[in-house]
């Protein structure tokens, strides 16, 4: 079954940085358009950024404006965020997907991680 790994994620104390990563190893990303989520507890799983396969990037939600940064290695077929200035609303599981579009619909993309704990606290 094809499935995308993250990685990269941890505790980290407010106004700190962490880099999560996601890869596949038998579906190449560079022909998808990859999209990280996250879902707190008692939320719903809401979109943070997408790469399309063509390189153009989009931030969904003004509160990663500015913080977060997604980007894609096309040699290591992988797809990385970014994130900076990290505040305690951050505190999530990310996970990656992958779709033929980005979008912040959740409901839209075929492929998805297990997800990555994101713990930002003092």
């Amino acid at each position: 079954q094809l499935q995308l790994v993250e990685s990269g994620g941890g505790l980290v104390q407010p106004g700190g940085s962490l880099r999560l990563s996601c890869a596949a190893s038998r579906l190449n990303l560079n022909l998808y358009a990859i999209g990280w989520f996250r879902q707190a507890p008692g939320k719903e799983r809401e979109g943070v950024s997408c790469i399309r396969p063509g390189g153009g990037r989009l931030n969904y939600g003004d509160s990663v404006k500015g913080r977060f940064t997604i980007s894609r290695d096309i040699a290591e077929n992988t797809v990385s965020l970014q994130m900076n200035d990290l505040k305690p609303e951050d505190t999530a599981v990310y996970y990656c997907a992958a779709s033929s579009v980005c979008t912040p619909t959740y409901t839209s993309y075929n492929y998805w991680g297990q997800g990555t704990q994101v713990t930002v606290s003092s």
